[in-house]
């Protein structure tokens, strides 16, 4: 049966110049090449966000895919070789194939990817080379052709939409993921979205490949391509294997680009070792060689004419040296180029794993116990998750989300000691002597970032990772994990998922703790289907409803929340009434927060509305809340009066990269927007300002606050993602439900003091630095500056108020810790 060419079937060949093959196009000719070939299996993984199709195409040689469930086995086995013989593990060795995943176009703008892999695929389905043939016979390739459908249909039709006017190649003005924009990869150890859920599931769970590329594009102005290994500093707690695969990987790459001629390929500049935990950060801490591709940008399918001077160093010399041996000299740059660069990567890959394929798989067993026993020899035994926690649906959400890294979790099937400490049974333990030792250590262990020769400038101090100094999930979600030290005894279970402990109470009248996270799930619940609720005069101002026991009880099993039934009515209720809220959201590429604050409302069904500059200008009539949540642009591009000059580099550089936008697109309220804003407020309307746009507020509502560290350098204060001690003032409203001592995750966030000497009433400082000890984990200078300051800030202004939040209470919902924070702010 002869197989139709990409050519054929889409009218050019991907890569061309003006032309994007659009998602269910693509789906389609997946599913020709399933039909048509004995080499590829094509499989739905299910539903994008939006309800896309999600695919994964297994390619592998006709013979291979007869075993490709003995080959998975294989492959899982020496990835956790624990109970194995040695009979097993060599013949893994011997007789497995090297299982390599590569993921495209997580991005929704980088769309080179995924029209790379459709000549990828199709070209390893037709091919007879020999090269191919050892490709095929030799290694298992799971192409993910794109991680973000939702971005790439989004991308294509926005690109189509201006192609021929002088908006061609522009980004979109909306975000290119429905919740996470760019942040999607820093899903990869929540798990929050599906997308992320479906690669973890083929990562961790099936197959355990021992390579993973994830292909995307960067800046068009530097290098090329960059490619691995990474540069300083590296994360601890990776096998050094894993670093050394990756040089040897890299090299395979540029040599290939070399042997062809291809200019401009550079490594150990940009992207470090310590990254952000996406699935290639995170991957390299599950004993997997993640290789990131970051390839320069076109003008999405447009070509891109870079004038030699216009070359910048983007982290690299430019002139030749050990990792940059051939610098590109500036020209035209094609959608072509990109895909030549992304495609060269994922078969250079390849090819070295199906050449040295013995190798590649006896050392993901070695990985494997060499971190067990790592595991084993460290001093920190195991970390212990009591049962009893403040918020116990955040316990386990822990729980469910280490399970889904496919890391080995115990239950207590009795109580046990670990030094003169008594632990109950059904605690949980996660023991560090496991092939995961690197996960865990960095996802549950205190971790710090280092102050280095590879971390510090002498200009600056030291300088800010990729991402967030700290990736602790646990302080995140205000779980208390409990280092053990000692060795002990007990009788544990290995546990395969989180139980729900609640029993749903068929009553009229309910009690919901509101330390639980899930009690708002289902107290708006219960209000959308006219259950009355109140809040009760409790220590914790937990929420009493009652209504319909039958409704009731349907709305506690989907929230699985802490609550008891009484007989009895409680005195001193306060009734809870949900605001009319509307969050911002601009254009220019979309902000990520205000996606994940969405995101956060909707999956604890909080009633929105998405408002932009326009009805901001008409006065917000309707509404008795506004919800700006932090942003890099939302303070000066929403005022769009305020000089160019102002803008610094990094929104500088965004907006060059997003290019012209159409004028309905061009986000800025402007001064009289911002005026507005203050009359909403001054007439009881309620401002909600997270992180950074604490600044905007401050100024132009004139609020008696300042943030003291907005024009601090980083030689005076740096957090860059880091978890701080705070104080909680549980009395206040605000605070309901919260511990008195609790976590935030500060990154370089405003620190607040206030400054007003004649109503200093109206201000009420909720949050406070302690004097003392302020770092939990990740990286502060500067502690002297804010100790004693505040973090959250309630303003009274007119007949309204501001809220001032120094940090992103819900930041890309990962910080449950603190979400009540902002959850008890959308009542009246």
């Amino acid at each position: 049966m002869s197989i139709i060419s990409p050519k054929e079937f889409f009218g050019f060949t991907p890569g061309d110049d003006g032309e994007l093959a659009r998602w269910d196009k693509i789906v389609e000719y997946f599913y020709i090449l399933d039909e048509a070939s004995d080499r590829i299996t094509v499989r739905n993984m299910g539903d994008s966000t939006e309800g896309n199709p999600f695919i994964v195409a297994t390619i592998t040689s006709s013979e291979n895919h007869k075993n490709l469930e003995k080959y998975r086995k294989m492959s899982m086995l020496l990835s956790d070789p624990r109970g194995a013989t040695e009979a097993q593990i060599s013949e893994a060795v011997e007789c497995g194939k090297a299982v390599c995943l590569q993921t495209m176009s997580l991005h929704g703008n980088e769309v080179g990817g995924t029209q790379m892999a459709i000549n990828l695929a199709y070209d390893l389905v037709v091919k007879d080379d020999s090269e191919t043939a050892e490709i095929l016979d030799n290694t298992i390739l799971l192409l993910v052709p794109c991680f973000n459908p939702d971005g790439e249909i989004l991308m294509t039709d926005w690109y189509y939409s201006t192609k021929g006017t002088e908006y061609e190649g522009s980004d979109s003005p909306h975000i290119f993921h429905t919740y996470s924009g760019h942040d999607n990869n820093r899903d990869a150890m929540y798990l929050n979205l599906p997308e992320s859920r479906y690669v973890a599931q083929l990562m961790f769970k099936e197959w355990m490949p021992q390579a993973y590329v994830d292909h995307h594009h960067m800046g068009s102005y530097g290098a090329r391509q960059e490619i691995v290994p990474y540069k300083n500093p590296l994360r601890p707690g990776v096998d050094p294997i894993v670093w050394r695969e990756l040089n040897w990987y890299g090299a395979e790459i540029a040599k290939f680009d070399e042997s062809q001629g291809i200019k401009g390929v550079s490594a150990a500049a940009t992207y470090p070792g310590w990254q952000h935990m996406g699935f290639y950060g995170l991957g390299n801490n599950h004993n997997i060689a993640s290789i990131l591709t970051e390839t320069a940008t076109a003008k999405l399918a447009t070509p891109k004419y870079i004038d030699p001077t216009q070359i910048k160093s983007n982290g690299v010399s430019i002139e030749p040296y050990m990792m940059y041996t051939s610098p590109w000299e500036g020209g035209w740059w094609h959608l072509s180029d990109i895909v030549k660069l992304q495609y060269n990567a994922a078969f250079a890959v390849l090819r070295a794993m199906a050449r040295n394929r013995r190798d590649v798989l006896s050392d993901m067993a070695v990985k494997a116990r060499r971190q067990t026993e790592r595991g084993e020899k460290s001093t920190m035994y195991a970390y212990i998750i009591p049962e009893n926690q403040h918020d116990k649906s955040e316990m386990r959400h822990l729980i469910s989300i280490l399970l889904g890294q496919n890391i080995e979790i115990h239950r207590a099937k009795a109580d046990f000691t670990v030094g003169n400490t008594l632990y109950k049974k059904g605690t949980y333990v996660v023991f560090l002597a496991q092939p995961k030792y690197g996960v865990i250590t960095n996802l549950v262990g205190q971790t710090f970032y280092p102050d280095n020769q590879w971390t510090r400038n002498h200009e600056t101090g030291v300088v800010g990772g990729y991402d967030s100094f700290t990736d602790t999930i646990n302080e995140f979600l205000g779980v208390e994990v409990i280092p053990a030290n000692a060795r002990f005894d007990g009788d544990f279970e290995i546990i395969d998922e989180v139980e729900h402990l609640y029993t749903v109470e068929k009553s009229q009248m309910v009690i919901l703790d509101a330390r639980e996270n899930t009690a708002y799930k289902a107290v708006n619940l219960m209000l959308r289907n006219g259950i009355k609720v109140y809040r009760t005069n409790s220590e914790n101002h937990d929420f009493y409803a009652e209504g319909d026991a039958e409704k009731i009880a349907q709305i506690l099993t989907e929230a699985k929340t802490v609550h008891y039934a009484l007989t009895k009515v409680p005195e001193n209720l306060t009734p809870v009434k949900p605001m009319r809220v509307a969050v911002y959201q601009r254009y220019y590429y979309g902000n990520p927060t205000e996606g994940w604050t969405r995101f956060a409302l909707d999956q604890n069904y909080f009633e929105y509305t998405t408002v932009h500059d326009k009805e901001i200008l008409d006065g917000l009539d309707g509404y008795d809340a506004l919800v700006i949540s932090g942003d890099y642009l939302a303070f000066l591009l929403g005022l769009k009066e305020c000089p160019r000059g102002a803008i610094h580099g990094f929104i500088q550089w965004l907006l060059e990269f997003s290019g012209p936008q159409p004028v309905e697109y061009q986000s800025g309220f402007g001064i009289a927007g911002a005026r507005a804003i203050a009359e909403f407020v001054e007439r009881g309307g309620r401002l909600i300002a997270h992180d950074k746009t604490s600044n905007f507020a401050i100024e132009y509502l004139n609020l008696g606050v300042k943030n003291i560290v907005r024009s601090s350098h980083p030689k005076e204060y740096n957090t860059h993602g880091s978890t701080l001690h705070v104080h909680v003032d549980t009395d206040s409203p605000i605070a309901y439900g919260m511990p008195k001592e609790a976590l935030i995750l500060n990154y370089n966030s405003p620190v607040f003091q206030i400054d007003d000497k004649f109503d200093a009433d109206k201000y009420n400082a909720v949050l406070r630095y302690p004097e003392k000890n302020l770092l939990r984990s990740g990286y502060l200078h500067g502690e002297k500056l804010i100790v004693n300051k505040a973090a959250l800030v309630e303003c009274k202004k007119g007949k309204g108020e501001v809220v001032l939040y120094g940090f992103e209470p819900y930041w890309r919902a990962q910080t449950a810790g603190t979400c009540k924070l902002f959850f008890n702010k959308l009542y009246k």
